[in-house]
């Protein structure tokens, strides 16, 4: 029997870069003009995190279940799952967490009295920018974009600015953070240059969430320790 640590990521992808783009090309084709849908989603999550109002969170919760619900079942079930035999269980924890979000529409908010820079800065990369990443690559095209609620990604990072607005508790950052290292080691292996953009991202989500928790009396004690 071969030793398992002998083997590397590489060894488990069965799709090259092109045919990773290529699927996401079909899927884009496949659901046009379900984008513009998506677009407006994205500016309720926006919407929401600018004005930080209860009916606005609950709207913005429910928006995102829906586009994690999407993509667990369209994109990972119906198309990723034709070159990667992980994708059902990508699928799987999609659908979990947007239980988890619908769940977070109803629970009482701890959303910030004011918007958060940052949280508005993430989400806002997802929904707007990243589709553009596209165009950076080469090769890249229009038809090759990624869409926030089509595909994973930016769907992803849109809700990592949401749960860092929200003050959202540990267990629904434990999906969004594990699916930007994942993803981020197979867009790596892909040899794909914005392979770091995820995984950073989400550190940045996270250390601002941990720094965020701390209460006044605690970065004072943090500055002036006692003798």
């Amino acid at each position: 029997m071969s030793e398992w640590w002998k083997y590397s990521l590489s060894d488990f992808l069965m799709f090259s870069s092109r045919s990773y783009y290529r699927l996401i090309e079909s899927y884009n084709a496949a659901i046009w003009p379900a984008h513009f849908l998506a677009l407006v989603a994205g500016v309720i999550v926006l919407g929401a995190i600018a004005r930080p109002r209860q009916h606005l969170r609950r709207s913005a919760a429910l928006v995102l279940a829906a586009a994690w619900g999407w993509v667990a079942w369209a994109y990972h079930l119906e198309r990723y799952a034709e070159i990667n035999t992980a994708a059902p269980y990508f699928a799987v924890a999609f659908a979990v967490h947007a239980l988890l979000l619908c769940w977070l529409a109803y629970r009482p908010s701890n959303a910030a009295p004011a918007p958060q820079p940052l949280a508005l800065g993430l989400s806002g990369l997802a929904i707007l920018a990243y589709p553009l990443l596209a165009l950076a690559r080469d090769g890249g095209q229009w038809r090759q974009a990624e869409v926030f609620g089509i595909v994973p990604d930016p769907t992803v990072v849109a809700t990592l600015g949401v749960l860092l607005a929200w003050r959202a508790p540990a267990i629904f950052w434990l999906v969004p953070v594990l699916w930007c290292l994942v993803s981020g080691a197979t867009l790596m292996e892909l040899k794909i240059g914005h392979a770091w953009l995820l995984p950073a991202l989400a550190l940045t989500a996270v250390v601002a969430r941990v720094m965020g928790s701390k209460t006044p009396r605690d970065l004072n004690s943090t500055a002036n320790p006692q003798s």
